[in-house]
């Protein structure tokens, strides 16, 4: 079994923000889980460097765009490892091999009969890169998502005919019903579908920042069909990813991709264009695409060009990696729109990580080093406590498979506070006062270090870092998803273990 899962490339016209460290953890939890799994995994997140966005913001700042790209994908990369991203490859569209497949993708396209030259006209956005169409402009000629006003472009392009996919595309939509997630914005794809379809440029005239038309000299391609194409191309030539043998090409091993994961500012490039130029060049589509919403602040997206973001550097720097991941897929569930602030943070982050999970394991270990000199008694998982956990893995492997990770951190969680509860209704602490209850103790012991070691092996997509502690604490290293199976991990002892998530932690510089 293989697994690929991609993210959107990100523009390198400012800085990373909360939101691209948002979509690239969700990506993360669902690559590792996959691991879990026993699968081959091939997971790709990088940089959009042509286009308009960024010849605009380079030239504001007195540079070349190469320059301009070069120095902020490095800042998209340095954000993977202090995210504990365990992407296989970072794809950079400026990348030779990249562009190179573009023009003979593109140029397929093209002999296939689905591009001519013609005239477009129409109101246009810079920064996204996109001409609008009369449903898309807000009130006072603006864009909706950037609030600038429109620009009116005429250009001489060349075009592709996405109109001739329009019964194509209908078809697909009717056929695979999951094909587009969540539901909401399948049908708001497929109502764009059914209003018509218009052909779109697929080349500018008037930029010279992008990838060169190969039949052309005098055209670039349009930067979304440059972008779109990175999910196909990385594989032709990103080193191989371990399980697969060195310098293979991985096309023939992971494509079409499992779940390409999106913001819904783009829907209409990856749920229409995307489709219909795969059609065109015939190639076959992705198995979902996952549309999740936007992190809000004071109800706005956070944007780089709105000026309201949370930095999610400094976050790091305070609590650490592992608690700026559990938030973000616990606060907002995956998929629909949620604000987030510091105080939702640090509440979570006390309430939760610190006050739920750390104390279950400081307590846990400590209780089991205090009663049993660290030892974990033999013997059978209480069924009490059995029953609660029976057909956990399955049921959260089902949610990560719908792109449900908020779901499945939660089915998880409730895990966590079920083992808190037992503490509690079992109190080890007056069975070990009680000297014809010592079958007892060994029995809830047991059963927490077993309960632990399940829902850590569960969490550790999550929380890797934390959990690899955790495990490690537990004398438990398998991290399969077999092993998260309550009675699979025959621990033997504990060892100490400092705090997992300290409540002393130093606020970030404002």
């Amino acid at each position: 079994m293989s697994f690929y899962v991609t993210t959107p490339i990100y523009y390198v016209n400012a800085a990373p923000h909360l939101g691209h460290a948002y979509t690239t953890i969700a990506a993360d939890v669902m690559a590792r889980h996959h691991r879990q799994r026993g699968e081959e995994v091939f997971f790709l997140t990088g940089t959009d460097e042509h286009g308009e966005p960024v010849a605009d913001a380079a030239h504001a700042l007195g540079i070349e765009p190469q320059e301009l790209a070069d120095r902020n994908a490095e800042r998209f990369k340095a954000l993977a490892p202090q995210l504990e991203v365990s992407n296989d490859f970072f794809i950079r569209t400026t990348d030779p091999q990249h562009e190179a497949k573009v023009q003979e993708v593109l140029s397929r396209v093209r002999e296939n009969g689905f591009v001519y030259m013609g005239t477009y006209e129409g109101w246009y956005c810079p920064r996204c890169a996109d001409f609008k169409a009369d449903s898309e402009i807000d009130e006072g000629n603006r864009c909706p998502i950037h609030h600038i006003e429109l620009t009116r472009e005429q250009e001489d392009n060349y075009f592709f005919r996405l109109s001739a996919f329009q019964e194509r595309l209908e078809e697909l939509y009717a056929e695979r019903e999951d094909w587009v997630a969540p539901r909401t914005r399948y049908n708001e794809a497929l109502s764009f579908i059914r209003s018509g379809l218009r052909d779109v440029p697929l080349t500018r005239h008037k930029l010279t920042w992008g990838v060169p038309v190969p039949w052309d000299e005098e055209h670039v391609f349009y930067v979304w069909f440059d972008a779109l194409l990175n999910y196909y191309s990385a594989l032709s030539y990103a080193p191989s990813p371990e399980g697969v043998p060195a310098g293979s090409d991985l096309t023939a091993t992971f494509w079409p991709a499992n779940h390409h994961l999106i913001a819904k500012d783009i829907l209409r490039f990856h749920t229409v264009y995307w489709p219909a130029l795969l059609m065109a060049a015939e190639l076959e589509l992705p198995e979902h695409i996952f549309v999740h919403g936007y992190l809000l602040m004071e109800g706005e997206k956070m944007s780089k060009s709105l000026g309201n973001v949370l930095d999610p550097f400094a976050v790091i720097e305070r609590f650490g990696a592992d608690a700026l991941r559990f938030y973000l897929m616990r606060d907002v569930p995956f998929g629909q729109d949620g604000s987030v602030s510091t105080t939702s943070f640090e509440l979570r982050y006390e309430s939760e990580l610190a006050n739920e999970l750390g104390n279950l394991a400081s307590r846990t270990i400590a209780m089991i080093a205090q009663f049993r000199q660290g030892t974990v008694p033999p013997g059978e998982v209480d069924p009490v406590l059995a029953e609660d956990f029976t057909g956990l893995p399955a049921r959260v492997a089902g949610h990560i498979d719908r792109a449900e990770l908020t779901l499945a951190l939660d089915e998880i969680w409730q895990r966590v506070r079920r083992l808190n509860r037992y503490v509690e209704e079992q109190a080890p602490w007056r069975l070990a006062k009680d000297d014809s209850r010592g079958e007892d103790l060994d029995s809830v012991l047991r059963s927490l270090a077993e309960g632990l070691r399940a829902v850590t092996v569960l969490l550790w997509p999550y929380l890797p870092s934390s959990a690899e502690r955790l495990l490690g604490a537990l004398g438990a290293s398998d991290l399969s998803l077999a092993s998260a199976e309550l009675g699979a991990g025959a621990i033997e002892r504990v060892s100490p273990i400092d705090s997992l998530f300290p409540k002393d932690t130093q606020p970030a510089a404002s």
